[in-house]
């Protein structure tokens, strides 16, 4: 495979893509197998569609002069994206964590872009597929690029390194997530870490909260530049920081007001925060962009539904993203607060002690109603006044059809698997 080849038949294209369904006039369209399809078999409805070329790795779907034989059509994709980022030179900051991690690049995007002409990861294309298709979006007049990185084992963020080759990197926390794939909290930390060895082997810069001591116990080796809270080792010292529901944060003379909920937002914001004075953004272009970010998408949405403010937080959930949104919602000063909490996916043999842990951390408090929605929470059901336990979403939307609820504060989390945001309907 002639990857210079390929990258010029690319520059040729208007965009590159992977679903037939949504190709594009004159885009390069890479067939890439998945659990149950495979891609070589609509290589011809992408050329009917108007894709300039397609390449497969199955030599019984050729067509044209147009149809480009791989041996891998994902390998092909990746090494394309790894050429394009070299031919381009453009800075990368690349991001990866436990939580937070979509937020914090939409924030990062905001702010540098008052400055730069910026792209980042579209949603969360974030895996072995979804960052080589970020890199390929990245273009000429692109001067930073952002990119996620997801992982769920080990591994995962060494090798999107070494396709993205970022010049900066930036990991929000080490969290109980993926604990499955990973092989418990050590083995998250060792895989986010990955990030760092590269950071370390290249030469290159980390931004580091000094408030989490893994990272700056494992920043010591390389460079970095660091916010923290009235630290003054800090790069960028952050004085005050407020959540009653809606974040402020002080900076020098800059006062802060955003849309996210939550302290657990905070630190997401103060990083895109240090990555604009690094980069040289303006003091004022940092607020407008940080106080013009509106969350969506099921993450830390505030929504209003007659009479009831909620809280959706229904995109994902772990053990650690979890326990601060419930430390967070249970110190507003609202009344009448409710919490309608999903089963946490991907935790492996420690679900049940996950699950049990947040039932527990929930028993004692007698300032708010909880229903537990899923098979996992259901293992803990006990007799309370306050607890309420669902097996299924089905019995708690049952329950909830002749349950008459005003005037109340409401947050639901779940994972992604849960859909509580289905919840909304019967509010």
């Amino acid at each position: 495979m002639d990857i210079s080849y390929l990258h010029s038949l690319f520059l040729e294209s208007h965009s590159v893509g992977i679903d037939s369904r949504k190709i594009q006039p004159k885009s390069l369209f890479v067939a890439i197998k998945g659990d149950n399809f495979d891609a070589n078999t609509f290589a011809k409805e992408a050329l009917d569609k108007g894709a300039s070329y397609v390449i497969i790795d199955n030599p019984n779907y050729y067509i044209d002069q147009r149809t480009i034989l791989v041996e891998n059509s994902l390998m092909a994709l990746q090494e394309l994206a790894k050429f394009h980022r070299q031919y381009l030179k453009l800075p990368i900051i690349a991001l990866t964590g436990s939580n937070g991690k979509t937020t914090t690049k939409e924030l990062i995007h905001v702010v540098l872009s008052k400055k730069y002409r910026t792209k980042a990861t579209v949603g969360n294309l974030n895996n072995h597929i979804g960052v080589p298709l970020t890199l390929l979006s990245f273009d000429q007049h692109t001067e930073i690029g952002i990119v996620e990185m997801g992982a769920n084992h080990q591994k995962e963020i060494e090798f999107l390194c070494e396709l993205a080759q970022p010049d900066y990197g930036y990991i929000t926390n080490f969290g109980k997530a993926h604990l499955e794939g990973f092989g418990g909290v050590e083995g998250v930390i060792k895989g986010k870490s990955e990030m760092y060895n590269y950071i370390a082997a290249h030469s290159k810069l980390a931004f580091i909260n000094l408030e989490d001591k893994i990272q700056v116990e494992k920043s010591k080796a390389f460079q970095s530049y660091s916010f923290g809270i009235n630290r003054e080792n800090a790069d960028v010292v952050i004085s005050t920081i407020k959540a009653n529901p809606f974040v402020a944060i002080q900076y020098a003379d800059l006062l802060i007001q955003t849309h996210l909920i939550g302290l657990y937002n905070a630190n997401n914001i103060n990083a895109a925060l240090t990555m604009g004075k690094y980069f040289g953004v303006e003091d004022q272009d940092i607020k407008a962009a940080l106080e013009s970010y509106i969350p969506e998408n099921n993450r830390s949405q505030m929504i209003t539904k007659g009479t009831n403010q909620i809280i959706l937080d229904a995109y994902n959930a772990n053990p650690s993203s979890m326990a601060v949104a419930i430390e967070n919602f249970l110190q507003l000063d609202n009344s009448n607060k409710i919490l309608i909490l999903g089963d946490m996916f991907e935790l492996g043999e420690d679900s049940f002690v996950e699950h049990k842990t947040l039932v527990n951390l929930l028993v004692k408090q007698k300032d708010a109603t909880v229903y537990f929605v899923g098979k996992e929470f259901y293992k803990h059901q006990m007799s309370s006044e306050n607890l309420h336990f669902f097996e299924t979403f089905d019995a708690f939307s049952n329950f909830l059809k002749n349950l008459s609820i005003d005037t109340s504060s409401i947050l639901i989390k779940g994972s992604r698997g849960m859909a509580l945001e289905r919840t909304l309907e019967f509010l």
